[in-house]
């Protein structure tokens, strides 16, 4: 049974809408997991779990919250060590079933973790704890799903099935705003603090549940298939990963680095200064959020299919481009304080970050050979969101209140803008390049 793809009205088999089912409900589960947590560290996991600080000087305390989000990205390379090494040997969708149950344990354990009031100084440990899987897990689970869906992909489609799992990253973040909006609404601003914050990390188990069973039921890559019939399975892939590649890893991660901040300023940061600083209401603002993830999601979508077009590192450069000279506008319309204005700024960031995350992962398994590609995907991500993301909603709320200029935070992004454009540019346009193992 087949059926026909919307973007290229070429026909898609059934193999093939399985794994796309499968590599968008996964990621999707993940990164919902993954953003619950950056959301409330940015409206209420401070004043539960930093009480002391809280109390005597609430800046500080959000600043660490904020901070709690960036520890976790530390550990994403180590997850990405280990899901790489195993994924390179054992296979990509093993990977990908034990990444998604680590990320929704870690998460339903939060929501049923007791606070500060009721356990100490053991709470703030166990919560960080328990991040840190989070990270863990979040370091194996991209590079799994990028290849699953583009080694199972005709040559030329590459880039519309690379964007499944990347829009992942909107619908988990639809979701995580989605769940925090209907609590803050539903709840009182008490009953929210007390109780409500828990829900959307203990609904985590249905969603796992319906994740595993889709993935378990997916074929493994032919890529890694071939792999295996030639018996090229590396014995040491981080090994002959650095020895051969390690221009690759560096470069996949400065490429990362601009759209993963920016994209944690929409995920985080913008909710933290709009509730917090500009003092809009908590609802308008995470509607905006959802909004916004809607046009992300679209425009990662299309990002994917134009660099099937017109090659992936013009598409990355695009958009590049479109944020850098989107950020000090950007900046003006949300400190005007009206929600209108807000919500047009933070929709109009996303088509430059959809075009910059869209490609992303066709480009990234082009650049590396089979036998170490889900080590060299996975590990250059990892390392791309520790220097994009992982503490750029700490770095924005220290530039503002530092400076009391929130264009700051928009020079901020836009140094890394042109540090990613950068590159980018340095990549041979890989479109088209043999995934296979040589001689097949």
């Amino acid at each position: 049974m087949s059926t026909t793809s919307p973007a290229f009205g070429q026909k898609m088999s059934g193999e093939e809408r399985k794994v796309l089912a499968s590599t968008l409900v996964g990621t999707s589960i993940e990164w919902y997991d993954f953003f619950i947590y950056a959301q409330a560290a940015s409206l209420v996991l401070a004043p539960l779990f930093l009480t002391p600080v809280s109390g005597d000087a609430p800046g500080l305390a959000t600043i660490i919250s904020l901070a709690t989000i960036g520890i976790s990205f530390l550990f994403r390379p180590l997850g990405a060590i280990v899901a790489g090494r195993f994924g390179d040997r054992l296979g990509r969708k093993r990977m990908l079933v034990l990444t998604l149950v680590m990320m929704g344990a870690a998460t339903f354990l939060i929501g049923v973790l007791p606070t500060y009031s009721s356990i100490g100084l053991a709470a703030p440990i166990l919560l960080i704890l328990l991040r840190i899987v989070q990270g863990f897990s979040a370091g194996g689970e991209w590079g799994g799903a990028a290849l699953m869906s583009v080694e199972h992909a005709p040559v030329t489609r590459r880039g519309l099935f690379g964007a499944y799992p990347a829009i992942g990253v909107p619908i988990g973040l639809i979701l995580a705003t989605g769940m925090l909006w209907i609590m803050t609404t539903s709840t009182t601003p008490a009953q929210f603090q007390s109780w409500g914050w828990r829900v959307p990390f203990l609904f985590s188990a249905l969603l796992i549940v319906v994740g595993y069973v889709i993935r378990r039921a997916v074929e493994e890559s032919p890529v890694f298939k071939e792999m295996l019939q030639r018996k090229k399975e590396s014995s040491a892939p981080l090994r002959d990963l650095f020895k051969g590649n390690t221009k690759q890893v560096v470069l996949t991660a400065l490429i990362f680095i601009a759209n993963n901040a920016a994209g944690y300023l929409l995920i985080a940061y913008f909710i933290a200064y709009g509730t917090g600083t500009l003092k809009l209401a908590r609802p308008s603002v995470l509607l905006a959020i959802v909004i916004a993830s809607a046009g992300w999601l679209a425009f990662t979508l299309y990002g994917g299919i134009l660099s099937d077009r017109i090659g992936r590192v013009r598409t990355f450069q695009l958009g590049y481009a479109l944020i850098f000279v989107w950020m000090i506008p950007l900046f003006l319309l949300i400190d005007t304080r009206d929600i209108w204005l807000f919500g047009v700024a933070v929709f109009v960031l996303t088509i430059g970050l959809g075009l910059s995350y869209g490609p992303m992962s066709a480009m990234y398994a082009e650049m590396f050979p089979v036998s170490v590609r889900y080590s060299g995907v996975s590990i250059g991500y990892a390392l791309g969101a520790i220097l994009g993301g992982a503490f750029a909603p700490t770095i924005a709320e220290i530039l503002v209140q530092n400076t009391g200029w929130a264009v700051s935070v928009g020079i901020y992004i836009m140094v890394l803008c042109a540090i990613s454009f950068a590159a980018v540019t340095l990549v041979p346009e890989p479109k088209g390049t043999d995934l296979r193992v040589p001689g097949i």
